[in-house]
């Protein structure tokens, strides 16, 4: 298969799937920031087994005590996570004490755990991801072009893995804006751990197919550079595909039997490992021949960018 010869229908795809994302996050309110970021209250309520409340139902009685903006998750088993605003000593009495009366009328220990974040700490916490993720790009573009510091232009290899982890940090980060503004999902810091992750599956993929490209460099250093990278490639996609794969079966059962608070984590995982996976075929390799080139490769046209 021509991989090089389609670099330009790669690129389509790639901006069809980051746009609805990019437009949510300017048009729309972007993504949801949870209490990790913003600050407020969290607490987690168990009713008795008896009870049989829906989230729905804990929904409306929030609403009617005055927190229209709390956030509530079925755990199972009568348990609800709710997120809301800064909640002092006496709030959370009221508010748990008001909920066992309505909804659930002489349960007792409803509450099982209360965790209170404050602004200060959520925007400490938001300023550190971001230097976490810049120090992460840097230190891999640093290291990349030091690793094929024996090849031609080794700059370009950094370069081509940045864009390719920043291709599957948008996608991830979209989804999530669109999921935030249809569904109400938020954001915390499980989500930004995960995002981490995303990029170094994302460089681990795109290393092993440079790593081919440099090797087939050498052994055919008389054929045209497109021609060795499509050969790189299509020597690279079985490995890539068939780990992708099993990782996918192992996110998805994970997802659908393991627990609700690693549920976030484990989505932005799965989203991260087939988005990684493309961008080391479709996009890092493919930035690697359109700067070769100089051409992204337009169909019907030998016109030469410059």
């Amino acid at each position: 298969m021509d991989f090089v010869g389609k670099r330009f229908w790669f690129f389509i795809i790639s901006l069809l799937v980051i746009a609805p994302g990019i437009v949510f996050l300017i048009l729309a309110p972007g993504l949801r920031p949870g209490i990790d970021f913003t600050g407020g209250s969290s607490m987690t309520l168990r009713f008795s087994d008896e009870s049989n409340i829906n989230q729905q139902e804990v929904r409306d009685q929030l609403t009617t005590l005055g927190y229209q903006e709390a956030t509530v998750q079925n755990l199972g088993e009568n348990s609800f996570f709710i997120r809301t605003k800064e909640l002092n000593e006496e709030d959370k009495d009221n508010l748990v004490t008001n909920m066992t009366t309505s909804l659930d009328e002489g349960a007792e220990n409803v509450l099982q755990g209360f965790d209170l974040v404050s602004p200060v700490v959520a925007q400490e916490t938001v300023m550190n991801a971001l230097w976490a993720i810049l120090a992460a790009a840097v230190g891999i573009f640093i290291y990349i072009w030091w690793a094929f510091r024996n090849v031609p232009s080794p700059f370009r290899y950094g370069l081509a893995a940045i864009v390719a982890l920043i291709h599957d940090t948008i996608i991830v980060i979209g989804i999530f804006a669109i999921l935030g503004e249809l569904m109400q999902t938020e954001v915390n810091t499980m989500f930004l751990i995960a995002l981490l992750t995303v990029i170094g599956y994302s460089v681990n993929d795109t290393i092993v197919v440079f790593d081919r490209i440099r090797e087939n460099g050498l052994i055919y250093s008389n054929r045209p550079f497109p021609e060795i990278v499509n050969l790189s490639i299509s020597e690279t996609i079985g490995r890539s595909l068939n780990t992708s794969f099993t990782l996918v079966i192992t996110l998805i059962a994970l997802i659908l039997f393991g627990g609700a608070t690693i549920r976030e984590f484990l989505f932005v995982l799965l989203i991260g490992v087939v988005a990684g996976t493309y961008s080391s075929i479709a996009i890092a390799s493919q930035v690697l021949v359109s700067w070769d080139q100089r051409s992204i490769g337009i169909p019907f046209r030998n016109k030469t960018i410059t």
